[in-house]
């Protein structure tokens, strides 16, 4: 038993060029030095003394500017290409995580945040599209539970001491994001030879038959379903601590522990999860399953008493269908693609997180305040629901496609 377990984690991370290593050491540095995002609001309240609403203001800027950073990446990535669309994003987004703890008024500090917002996620269309050069299509879906593993230790490390470093200093907690972005970019340059990519390496031919991606209806309606169920999903670093903090007076280090329970069970299950699945049933087959699980979750928060083993059961389940779901996802988008379009697909699915992660709160906290959190859970718990119908009538019209073109 022993032996067999061992021999499936050692296939799953079996057959990754080592490129795609490459590049998910590179997100381990930058993400373990992501520190400053989760502590910004606090940062504007306690240290520049803003009110609540003005922090939300500024946290609202850096959503909106994500959604232009992955617009203006994508865009550059389909031009010039992923590699040095990568290393722009890394270095000048280091540059200004440095500035932004110099700024220490509520406009200067508006403008800052907005602009390293767009400049810190411009890096992720160029990233996902390096990972589809780097990967087989056999594997591909694995090379991006391996990024997204990456990510996951990097949120836990950057966390961790992101903490211990606000308790010291926030403006070292900037100086310190801002070194790790800059050494992430320097670690590329030095890892990864400069790879020609983009439109403007592109041959006459591969240019004319590119497909924009606005107009590729089945893909706008994964993005509508995407954006549904990453609302859902994000209410999980949202509302849901604040729910178990008010309403089950549970322990800051306890809901602590919560959110790190995600985090272990995807760097410990996913990447074996994904080699057994890949491969064996379509994309939105496992998507809609994974979606499904998520409001299945959600749903147990009502269900279960409230104790600290239903919250744990309700994230272990919320956990398993984002592995069913994201990584399948990835895979989804890139299908779609061809080598001179593929930064316009990812930068609008990353758009469509990004405006998940704006509207999440907004919403969520409307509802919670306004009626109560029982109220929200049943409504995101229905809506997994439906978007995981959505995904299931996707996959069916992709399959009626399929078999038209292949008559």
């Amino acid at each position: 038993m022993l032996s067999s377990t061992i021999e499936l984690y050692k296939n799953a991370y079996t057959g990754l060029s080592r490129k795609t290593w490459y590049l998910s050491v590179v997100m381990l540095i930058n993400r373990s030095g992501t520190m400053v995002v989760p502590f910004l609001t606090i940062y504007a309240t306690q240290e520049l003394r803003l009110t609540i609403i003005q922090a939300g203001f500024v946290m609202g800027l850096f959503g909106i500017g994500a959604v232009a950073g992955a617009f203006i990446g994508g865009r550059i990535t389909d031009w010039f290409g992923f590699y040095p669309m990568q290393i722009l994003s890394l270095f000048f987004g280091g540059i200004m995580f440095i500035v932004t703890g110099y700024m220490h008024t509520y406009e200067s500090l508006c403008i800052s945040t907005f602009i390293l917002s767009i400049c810190n996620e411009s890096f992720r269309p160029a990233n996902a599209t390096a990972i589809a050069f780097y990967s087989k299509e056999e594997n591909r879906t694995r090379s991006y539970s391996l990024n997204r593993l990456a990510v996951n230790l990097g949120w836990a490390v950057g966390g961790a001491l992101g903490g211990f470093l606000a308790s010291v200093s926030f403006e070292l907690l900037f100086w310190v994001d801002g070194c790790t972005n800059i050494c992430a970019a320097l670690l590329l340059l030095k890892l990864l030879p400069y790879v020609k990519s983009g439109n403007r390496h592109a041959s006459a031919k591969e240019t004319t038959v590119t497909k924009a991606a606005w107009k590729d209806a089945v893909y706008v309606l994964f993005l509508l379903l995407t954006v549904l169920f990453a609302t859902c999903f994000f209410h999980l670093f949202t509302i849901l601590p604040v729910f178990y903090k008010e309403s089950w007076q549970l322990t800051e280090q306890f809901i602590g522990i919560l959110m790190a329970i995600n985090g272990i069970i995807i760097v410990f299950i996913e990447m074996a999860l994904i080699y057994k699945l890949e491969g064996t049933r379509s994309n939105t087959s496992f998507i809609q399953r994974g979606v499904f699980m998520v409001g299945v979750g959600y749903a147990l928060i009502n269900i279960l008493p409230d104790a600290a083993w239903s919250s744990v059961l309700s994230m272990v389940i919320i956990t398993l269908g984002e592995i069913f779901s994201m990584p399948f996802m990835n895979s989804f988008w890139i299908s779609r693609t061809s080598a001179t379009n593929r930064g316009q697909y990812a930068a609008m699915y990353t758009i469509a997180w990004s405006i998940a992660q704006i509207t999440a709160p907004t919403l969520g906290s409307q509802v919670a305040a306004n009626i109560n959190y029982t109220t929200l859970w049943w409504l995101i718990a229905a809506l997994c629901l439906l978007v995981s119908i959505g995904f299931m009538l996707l996959g069916k019209k992709i399959s009626r496609q399929s078999a038209v073109l292949s008559q």
